[in-house]
């Protein structure tokens, strides 16, 4: 049997007839119906329509004919993406009752058209606000590496599946890094793309200008087809890992940092000779920024909603609504403006580094029970402040792929790889490199927790 968490592997299985594309996607459904129970990850299953594709998909290769590079590969999406006939409910009560997508999302739409089924929504935090997948409506995700921790979000659900090895193939969105955070938390690959790059449509939105979506997989060669897939064509050949310039994010992203994670940082450095650190001016700045932006493009498009409806959002989530909905113009605007100006200090770096590495969290996820971190030397809100080392550089609309790091001997733990915009080749050659070398991979669950 293939492996659960390989991509790959399971689509050419099914081409090469060693499984038909029901047996995976009945496998696949029914282990999402026991094992999911404790860990929240699946808001629906798409059963029947799921089965059904998977038999056309069986009846295509009896037929001779290639469903495309995806054949059978069963994936999630996180509940903002639109499936045709079903419901889109951005993980809210408020938007239960709307009329079924007509339409699937585009990159649903194209990872259809390579041969893939979807089979679930998945849960995330509530409209996307929030980095812990804590829904006051559908239940908080566990974290599969131990349950007693939050998956980390907004897209927890998506991360949560593939850690499991309930789905091979999710889809997330990053606003300030709904999926880099629980991918480096929950132990797998995750990618936010170059802002634009990958079409949103279809897709319910948080801040028009940020949001980015994206895959996470159980594997890197599965991120990248499926990246591949939504952007619509192959990237360019992969640069020799060799010939990359690499430079470590220092200052900000320096501190706060867990033993574990700086050792683990530490030891991709000395294993590529050595790094220059590099630092960015007024990350706070930037970090403040991106909260106002997205604070104030969300609150904007869920005012009328709000103004019927308040009381149907969960309570956290409505009062940054409204908050951010009274902003006043001016301050936006001067946000928008110090984007620009941090936007090109982000830039300026890739004149002398092909790639950056910095953390994806401060340390492991945070208990259910206590969901706080510690951020110089004070408690606060995991849900409001797992983006520390994300949020800033949302701002810059790079490409950015959340690297799980292996031998920290714990729970999981993340790096992020950032490339200027368009370079996600650079991203997934560092990326193969440090998976050759053993020190980055997705983190196997404890041996009792496994498939």
């Amino acid at each position: 049997m293939s492996d659960p968490f390989d991509v790959l592997a399971i689509a050419a299985d099914i081409r090469q007839g060693r499984r038909s594309a029901v047996s995976v996607m009945t496998e696949t459904i029914a282990a999402m119906q026991v094992r999911d129970t404790s860990l929240n990850s699946v808001t629906r299953i798409f059963g029947p329509r799921a089965v059904g594709e998977a038999e056309r998909i069986d009846r295509r290769l009896a037929a001779g004919d290639d469903p495309g590079p995806l054949a059978g590969v069963p994936f999630g999406v996180k509940d903002l993406f639109d499936v045709a006939g079903e419901v889109t409910t951005a993980g809210s009560v408020v938007l239960r009752e709307s009329p079924p997508a007509a339409h699937d999302a585009t990159v649903v739409a194209r990872l259809r058209a390579a041969g893939a089924i979807p089979v679930a929504s998945l849960n995330m935090d509530e409209f996307a606000y929030g980095f812990a997948t804590d829904n006051a409506h559908y239940g908080i995700t566990r974290n599969p590496h131990d349950t007693a921790r939050l998956a980390g979000g907004s897209s927890g659900g998506s991360a949560a599946a593939v850690a499991a090895g309930l789905l091979p193939l999710t889809l997330g969105s990053d606003t300030n890094g709904s999926i880099r955070v629980p991918a480096s938390l929950c132990g797998v690959w995750g990618l936010k793309p170059t802002l634009g790059s990958v079409p949103r449509e279809g897709a319910y939105p948080f801040s028009a200008s940020l949001d980015v979506v994206g895959p996470f997989a159980g594997t890197l060669d599965g991120l990248r087809v499926a990246y591949e897939v939504m952007a619509g064509g192959p990237m360019p050949e992969l640069p020799a890992a060799s010939d990359l310039r690499v430079a470590k994010l220092g200052g900000w992203f320096g501190t706060n940092l867990s033993d574990a994670l700086a050792g683990a940082i530490d030891a991709v450095a000395a294993h590529l000779g050595g790094l220059e650190t590099v630092e960015l001016p007024e990350v706070a700045r930037a970090r403040a920024a991106s909260f106002l932006i997205t604070a104030a493009e969300g609150g904007t498009l869920h005012l009328p909603r709000l103004r019927r409806h308040a009381l149907r959002y969960d309570p956290a989530t409505r009062d940054r609504l409204i908050a951010g909905a009274l902003l006043p113009s001016a301050t936006l605007v001067q946000a928008h403006r110090f984007r620009g100006w941090f936007r090109e200090q982000v830039h300026a770096l890739f004149r002398s580094a092909d790639v950056l590495i910095a953390p994806a969290t401060v340390g492991e996820a945070p208990s259910v029970d206590q969901p706080t971190i510690v951020v110089d030397g004070q408690v606060v809100s995991a849900r409001a402040n797992l983006g520390l080392y994300t949020q800033p550089l949302s701002l810059a609309g790079v490409p950015i792929l959340s690297a799980p790091l292996l031998g920290t001997g714990g729970l999981p733990l993340g790096m992020q790889l950032i490339a200027a915009p368009g370079r996600e080749a650079a991203l997934f050659a560092l990326a193969g490199a440090l998976a050759r070398a053993g020190l980055v991979g997705r983190v196997p669950l404890p041996a009792a927790k496994g498939r």
